[in-house]
């Protein structure tokens, strides 16, 4: 059981790494030759230029002017200098309203904490229940609800504050929900014009015998909505060939590797060995054997590209599909296209850079069987996660070390390694368990099948936010509290287990202190301070840079990583939440990770960050639902914990909170969150009307025409070479709503020219 010299001693080893973070990012950052990693968005952007190119020597690589040194700690109010509006024109929404979680954090336990400190720590503090109770505990456990002696007329003050916080926390959430949903329909309107605006994914398309996908798609939307519809692109069946082309990247990196290095000793020829890793296998020229397998591996993708073209099988039964105005768009993303609701099934389409292609080739029919298969996965995931976690609760208690491995007692009982043990090893133990685990939970959302980065970032987080919720939280509590009580459990009769457990559970707040400050404290310190994507930049600027354009490819800004990051966050809310009114002295640690991460990440956002995909915020209903979880969580978990401690009498006013909070939730949700997932359609007509009468000869067709294509299939050029020219628009034609085959219907369509772009056009045009 952690004391307060074991917390103490935690919070100085993680705020002399935070400091240490820091000082090396101060440090480096202001280097010219780590300019690329410590601001690669004004780069990408083109608003930068490299400090390596004008100077002496020494300067181009070296900071020489030691007055900007004296201002290290200048990014913090650069970070928060910006104005929000500029920084959603700079960012994106998705990256300002990410901020906003933070902010929200703040907003609810910085008036929580005063007022817990002010009423809730005296009333536990005023009392000698732990001193003659034969629970283990610390000092620290006095400040919580465990040192309220059983049936005392004090919980009065926990149930009034659990009103209190229920109230404030709904309220800030209300007001924050009406404005992202405001900050989103004002991005939306006054967004400039993108594909995904007027288009439209269709997905299962039924087969027809004498009509290719392409013609079935053109002839149903000419039928059913003549007077929008306006081209489509199906889509095809790349997969192997986008593993042709990466493979071939790879290829050619390490080609440039090796002639780089043969440039610099032209004396000797680089050699490499063909097996595993170029460890194994046969020794070879490097240079012609790279050069060989590229040539190969081009052979291979031609050969590829051809059978695309030529095998009907590599059109799958989807298209993007766009139309002539985003209100003809919202119509058909938002309604039933047919009698049959299991085919032409539509939904809005991914911008073009949150497309995930790989998973549009799968079958539709198979997009149940998966997601079952992988619940079932994500079930044994958590069942057996609980083993780590256990090993991880037994490292906070001695007496289980040192009955384990009993020749280890002297060396822990030594003060410094005791406090070490249980303030500090703990919390590094559980985030390093956790480092693979977002890896695994993508790759789990991808097996379901979803189509949008976006998406699947979205899926992870909530299967992340399931994991963390059971297997670190509820999972730390049951496992810690077990081993440390367990000489408690043995020795009492089985009707005061349960009020054990209920004196035990908030004593678990010591783990999650020291949690919070390793991954909450140190943890953001060292994102800032980048360490791996500056060793990997300086690695491949040595080794593999020719041209400014390689320089910037060996740029790696990375992103948010909503599907890892957002989760975690969430845990917070869920610490601070339940612990508010069991164990206050845990808040002040939650409030000092929200306001520390605030300003990193508005940082990183400014100035590092690349966003992959723009959403306009549509992760903000799940945000809302896990703080509300974390509320009602903290509302059963306080109930419980009074009936252990003979107040049950406090029952009925205790779960009146639930129930309001479920129902504030409901509003919320029908109020708020069709603003996140459909597009009104007196928005979608307002912008239309503006369009046509500020541009009334922009060329939409043009625009859309190759939005959609497959990236394997675009060259370096512009997207331009594979347009296919406009055809004079003739007067409208009637078309039938019945027949077998488009082969049978002579008329042209006077959307498309005589029929949709098909990809031997593309493909065509690319080698020319």
């Amino acid at each position: 059981m952690a004391t307060i010299q074991d917390i103490g001693l935690s919070a100085a080893i993680n705020i002399l790494g935070a400091v240490v973070f820091l000082l090396a990012f101060a440090f480096l950052r202001l280097q010219p030759i780590n300019d690329r990693v410590y601001f690669p968005k004004w780069y990408l952007k083109g608003a930068r230029e490299s400090p390596s190119h004008g100077g002496t020597f020494v300067r181009k690589f070296v900071n020489l002017d030691m007055r900007s040194y004296l201002k290290f700690l200048s990014w913090m109010p650069a970070a928060l200098k910006m104005p929000e509006d500029e920084l959603i024109s700079h960012s994106g929404l998705d990256s300002a309203v990410y901020l906003r979680i933070y902010l929200v954090g703040l907003k609810i336990f910085a008036p929580i904490s005063v007022l817990a400190f002010i009423v809730l720590v005296p009333v536990n503090w005023t009392n000698d229940t732990l001193q003659f109770s034969k629970v283990e505990h610390s000092n620290i456990d006095k400040l919580s609800i465990s040192n309220i002696p059983v049936g005392s007329k004090r919980f009065i003050a926990h149930l009034a504050m659990a009103y209190v916080f229920t109230f404030w926390t709904c309220y800030v959430l209300l007001r924050e929900y009406g404005i992202v949903a405001k900050m989103r329909l004002r991005f939306l309107s006054s967004e400039k014009r993108r594909p995904d605006q007027f288009t439209v994914l269709v997905r299962n398309i039924p087969p027809d015998p004498d009509e290719s996908i392409s013609e079935l798609v053109e002839h149903f939307f000419l039928v059913n909505h003549p007077d929008h519809y306006l081209t489509h692109q199906v889509v095809y069946n790349a997969n192997k060939l986008a593993k042709l082309v990466k493979e071939k990247a790879n290829m050619q990196n390490w080609l440039d590797y090796y002639q780089l290095k043969f440039e610099r000793n032209a004396s000797k020829r680089p050699t490499t060995k063909t097996g595993f890793l170029g460890c194994f296998g046969t020794k070879v020229d490097a240079i012609q054997y790279y050069t060989s397998e590229i040539e190969r591996i081009e052979n291979e993708e031609a050969e590829e590209r051809e059978k695309i073209v030529k095998d009907p099988k590599s059109v799958v039964p989807a298209a993007f599909v766009s139309f002539r105005s985003r209100w003809g768009a919202a119509v058909c993303a938002q309604t039933q296209q047919t009698s049959n609701p299991t085919v032409w099934l539509t939904e809005w389409a991914p911008e073009p850079r949150d497309v995930y292609w790989d998973n549009l080739s799968i079958p539709f029919v198979s997009l149940t069987v998966r997601r079952l298969i992988v619940a079932v996965a994500f079930f044994f995931l958590n069942f057996f996660y609980v083993i780590p976690i256990a090993f991880v609760q037994s490292l906070a208690n001695i007496e289980g070390i040192e009955k384990a491995a009993p020749f280890l007692k002297p060396l822990i009982e030594e003060p410094t390694i005791k406090s070490f043990i249980q303030g500090f090893l703990p919390g590094i133990a559980l985030k390093i368990f956790l480092i693979l685990l977002p890896s695994i939970l993508m790759f789990m959302s991808k097996v379901e099948g979803l189509t949008s980065i976006s998406s699947l970032e979205r899926r992870s987080a909530s299967k992340y936010y399931i994991f963390i919720f059971f297997n670190v939280f509820l999972a730390s509590i049951i496992a810690g509290s077990a081993l440390e009580q367990l000489k408690s459990y043995i020795h009492q009769s089985a009707n005061e287990i349960p009020r054990t457990i209920g004196e035990a559970i908030p004593m678990k707040a010591t783990f999650f202190i020291t949690y919070t400050m390793v991954d909450g404290w140190a943890g953001v310190a060292g994102e800032i301070l980048r360490l791996k994507p500056l060793v990997i930049f300086h690695l491949k600027n040595f080794f593999l840079v020719k041209t400014e354009k390689d320089r910037e490819e060996a740029m790696d800004p990375g992103s948010i990583g909503f599907d890892s990051s957002e989760p975690q966050i969430q845990l917070y809310f869920l610490l601070g939440l339940v612990y508010a009114a069991v164990t206050p002295f845990l808040l002040p640690f939650v409030l000092i990770f929200f306001g520390f991460a605030y300003v990193v990440y508005r940082h990183q956002i400014i100035n590092v960050y690349n966003q992959e995909y723009e959403s306009a915020a549509a992760f903000w209903p799940s945000v809302h639902g896990r703080i509300i979880t974390a509320l009602i969580v903290s509302q059963f978990l306080l109930l419980g914990l009074l009936s252990t401690k003979g107040a049950g009498q406090s029952t009925p006013v205790l779960l009146v909170l639930p129930v309001v909070t479920f129902y504030f939730h409901k509003y919320c949700k029908n109020r708020y969150e069709p603003t996140f997932v459909k597009c009104p359609l007196q928005e979608a007509m307002k912008k239309d009307t503006l369009e046509r009468a500020r541009e009334p000869g922009f060329d939409l067709k043009g625009y859309l025409m190759n939005a959609y294509i497959h990236p394997v299939f675009k060259g370096d050029e512009d997207d331009e070479k594979f347009s296919i020219a406009d055809e004079p628009e003739t007067e409208q034609v009637l078309v039938a709503t019945k027949r077998q085959s488009r082969r049978n219907t002579p008329v042209p369509s006077k959307y498309n020219g005589s029929e949709s772009p098909s990809l031997p056009e593309i493909v065509n045009d690319q080698r020319l």
